[in-house]
Order: C-alpha cells, then structure tokens, then sequence
C-alpha cells in the first residue's frame, strides 16, 4: 500500500490516571515497617535492619534485598523499597527478617534475630497491606513485635481511546478507490516504532475507523510531552479530552510538484482521551475475591478406589492425581478468597442414603454448607467421602457449571467487580452431555466466571480440547457465541515430570487476562479505587 507522509504529533497532555498495567508479569514493589520489636541493646534500643529472601524455581531461597539499618528505634519504617516480578499462577514464597545490627559486617551470624515472617506474595498482593506477628525460627512467636509489608503495582495502566476517521484521501488504486488504514508510531532514541495499525476500510476515500485503544506505554513510554508520528496525517497536539478536530493529510511531493495544491484529504479525529484501564491487581488489590469451587469426578470409570489401578487410589504417601491437582490449583487460588472456605462437589455418583446418582453433591454431604475449610479441608471431605459413595456414571458437567453460574449471575448485580468464580473440574473421561455442556458455557461467559479442566488418566481428551476455545469461540448448538474464552484444559499426564507447580502455571496463566477482560467489558471498577500513582 502506499501512504501519504507522516507527521510527527506530539501525545498531548493527559488527565489525572492510576496505576498498574493489564500485562503479566507485574510489578510489585513492597515497603516493609515493624512495630514493638525485641529491645536487645542495654544502654539504647535496637538498631533493625530487614532482610528479604524469596524462593527461586528450584525451591532454593536467595537474598532478594535488605533494607537500610535504623538506629535506636523499635518502631522502624524502612525507606528502601522492593521491587519484584508478580507471577499470579506460581506460589511465589518470601521471608521477612528483622534483625538488631551492632556492627559494620556483611554476615548476619553474629547480629540478634528479632523475628520473621514467611508467607506468600499473593497473600501480600490480596490484602495489599499485610500485618503479622514476627516469629522465631521455629516458627513459634518472638514475644514482641509485628511487620507490616506493603504492596503496589509499579506500572503504569493510562490508555489512550482514539476515534478517527478521514475525508477526501487521495485516491491510489487504478481501477478503484483507495483502501486506507493508519499507522501510530512511537518515538525511541533511535526511531520509530510501531504502536498500532487500524483495519482497512476498503474502498473508500472518506473512511471511519472502528474505535481503539492503544496503552500510554506503548504509544509514548508514559512521556505525554514525546511526539508520536502518524502516518500519513498532519496533526497538532490536541487539547484536552473529549474534542473533535480536523487536520489536513499533506503529501510533500504532490506539494512541490502541483500548482495550486492545498491537500491530500482530512484526518478526522472525533475522540482522544487517556484514561485509566485497571488491571487485574488493581481489582485484586481494590477487594475483589477470587470465589473457587472443586469438582471431582466419581464416574465409575475411574475404577474401584480400594483397588490400585483405580485413579482414585491414594497410595501410602496419600497421593493421587486428584488430589495433586487440587494441591496445586487450590495452593495459588487460596491466597485470593478471604475466609478460605470453598465449596467442594462430585458427580457421577450414587449418594446416600437414597443411593440416586447425583451430579452435584456436596462431598461433605452437607446441601446447606458444601464449604470446607481451607484446602487441607477440600482434601480430608474428598478422602472420607470415597468409600461412602458408589462410583457410577455418566459423566455430566453441565449441572456444576450452571449450579456456580447462579452465584456468578448474583454477584453481577452488585455493579462492582467484587467477585470472579473459578470452577476447578477435574474428569477422567469423555463427557457424556456436550451439547448441554456447550450451552452452559457460552452462558456462562457473559458472567464473573473461568471453568478449568484437568484430565486425569489416559483417557481420550480431544472433546476436552473443543471445549478450550484456543482454536476459536466454541459456539452452543443453537450457534451462539461465547462472549470470550472462559474454559482452560490441560490432561494432567503431560505435567507428572515436570511437577504440580507447572501445572498451576499452565492452568493459571489465562486467569489475570480473562478476570479483567471480563470487567473491562462490563465497565465495573474495583470496591476500593486505587490510589493514584
């Protein structure tokens, strides 16, 4: 294609926006302060000195940082700050230790232990501010003292909306009308890159382009004052949002050579506003609750769980892959629910007392409370309720999706992004109702909702696959679309050498995305607004 020249613009200035970026990794940055620590000094108080550690992919902790040394305080609020790379699908562990300094040597060995704290990034990100008692190294409690860590997103989150459009192009195709896009690109040190290119209009010299939206980050570094370039138009910095202004495209060349010459057609810019796009820690950050549900598969394919060849079978070191897959989905999501009680079900089954086959019951068999404590209580309900139910068939998911898509539905009339449900089904076959499956999820994509799917065994996975709309947007069997891609499956057989953890990162990753896409698109805010940068 041919193009008029381009002309440099500068990004304008912009309104007052937040934090953050939709894009994972993140940064985080942590500040640390204590309260009340041990006084170990005779003649003055302590002088604290915090040192962080983290665990790197080996399980092997390394030093991160130590913040500056105070003197005589038990109260120190440390100035040096963290700055660390946030994985939302990995366990990231971190250790907090504050220690008294009475000399000028690197080693820690000969300088007082005051206490530490061991947790989670996530449960620092979820709460943003985290408060603890210090411990001993025996995990027990120093006596005195708390710490207090901090979180932040360091980024910065600011989009640009743009609607353009232009009139009169110069006409380039011989036997038609030109068919013209636009190109915005950002200026660098040593030239220009490209930030975004627009659809074809085809055929038309007077086209409209569709609305977009292209990150501050990538259209200017965040810089509002560095010129963009924009091919092919002449435009002046535009003033404040929202505003509408014409710009005539002029071709150099045509100029030089053509008496009389005035354009080569107008650019229109109907709107160009920068505002704030929140990312997923600004919702997890601002009070939303990741809301996660556990789903088993009892279908009697699995086989006789006293038996060793059924997957059901825990072995003497109380492992299977049931149970894996629900240590390593639950051990991220965990950090982001508040009161860490999760409801539990099965289906496929024959329950008591009537002995029916059920395709949601609770595995604590308790219809008005399915939730169990923590993770450690989704597994103990699972294990005692093997040998109570009769392993049957067939194996049904569209009752436990609609059943958690209620709640979903429930919680979109509070008009904030306040909850997003995760349900976690974990199967050993071919499901046996598709097409109700199939409608299920479309319905359940216009709702706070992600379904994740792992395929225990060596089963035949390729309708699992279908359901994973990488491909392209799975339809219902009426031929409507689902709004976006809710569903992620993995068999979990690709993932017994490389351990749960790769497991996690591989149904996890999607998550961050499709929790703000999702908002984004419902135009929700988080409970609490994050404060500006």
């Amino acid at each position: 294609k041919k193009y008029s020249p381009s002309v440099v613009m500068a990004a304008g200035p912009a309104p007052t926006a937040g934090p953050g970026n939709a894009q994972f990794l993140s940064k985080v940055v942590l500040s640390v302060s204590c309260n009340n620590l041990l006084d170990m000094d005779v003649f003055s108080k302590s002088d604290p000195l915090c040192v962080i550690h983290m665990t790197s992919s080996e399980s092997q902790w390394y030093e991160v940082g130590r913040t500056e040394r105070i003197n005589n305080t038990l109260d120190p609020k440390f100035s040096k700050t963290f700055e660390i790379d946030y994985f939302f699908e990995v366990v990231q562990k971190i250790r907090f230790s504050v220690y008294d300094i009475d000399n000028a040597t690197y080693d820690l060995e000969d300088d007082d232990f005051l206490g530490s704290l061991e947790c989670t990034v996530g449960q620092i990100v979820s709460s943003r501010k985290l408060t603890r008692p210090l411990l001993r190294r025996d995990r027990k409690p120093a006596g005195k003292g708390t710490i207090t860590i901090v979180a932040e997103e360091k980024t910065d989150n600011r989009v640009v909306n743009f609607e353009m459009a232009a009139r009169k192009l110069d006409k380039k195709d011989f036997f038609g009308l030109s068919d013209p896009f636009l190109e915005i690109y950002k200026q660098t040190d040593t030239d220009w890159q490209l930030a975004h290119r627009t659809e074809v209009v085809m055929n038309n010299l007077s086209p409209t382009w569709k609305p977009f939206m292209v990150p501050l980050q990538s259209l200017c570094g965040g810089d509002i004052e560095r010129r963009i370039k924009v091919c092919a138009c002449f435009m002046a910095p535009p003033p404040p949002p929202p505003f509408q202004a014409e710009f005539e495209c002029i071709n150099s060349k045509k100029k030089q050579k053509k008496k009389g010459y005035k354009n080569s057609g107008v650019i229109i810019i109907k709107k160009c506003e920068i505002v704030r796009q929140y990312t997923f820690l600004d919702y997890i950050m601002g009070g939303c609750q990741l809301n996660f549900t556990v789903t088993i598969d009892f279908t009697g394919s699995n086989g006789d769980p006293r038996t060793p060849q059924s997957l059901h079978f825990i072995d003497p070191q109380g492992y299977n892959e049931y149970l894996a897959a629900i240590w390593a989905v639950g051990s991220v999501i965990q950090d982001y629910d508040s009161d860490k009680m999760f409801p539990a079900f099965g289906f496929g089954a024959q329950v008591p007392p009537s002995w029916q086959v059920s395709h949601e019951f609770p595995i604590n068999f308790n219809p008005a409370n399915p939730f169990c404590a923590g993770i450690e209580g989704v597994v103990s309900a699972y294990q005692q309720c093997l040998p109570q139910v009769k392993l049957y068939g067939p194996t049904s998911f569209s009752p436990i999706i609609n059943h958690v898509a209620c709640f979903a539905k429930q919680a979109m009339q509070q008009n904030t992004a306040s909850q997003y449900f995760v349900l976690l089904i974990i199967t050993d076959g071919v499901i046996t109702d598709m097409d109700q499956t199939r409608s299920a999820i479309v319905n359940a994509s216009r709702l706070p909702m992600s379904i994740i799917i792992i395929g225990v065994g060596g089963a035949d996975f390729s309708a699992m696959e279908f359901l994973d709309g990488d491909d392209g947007m799975l339809r219902s069997t009426t031929g409507e679309a689902a709004m976006r891609d809710i569903v992620q499956f993995v068999p979990f057989r690709q993932f017994q050498r490389a351990g749960t953890a790769a497991l996690a990162q591989s149904v996890l990753a999607e998550l961050p995305d499709q929790v703000a896409s999702f908002f984004h698109a419902f135009k929700l805010k988080p409970p609490t607004e994050p404060s500006p940068p």
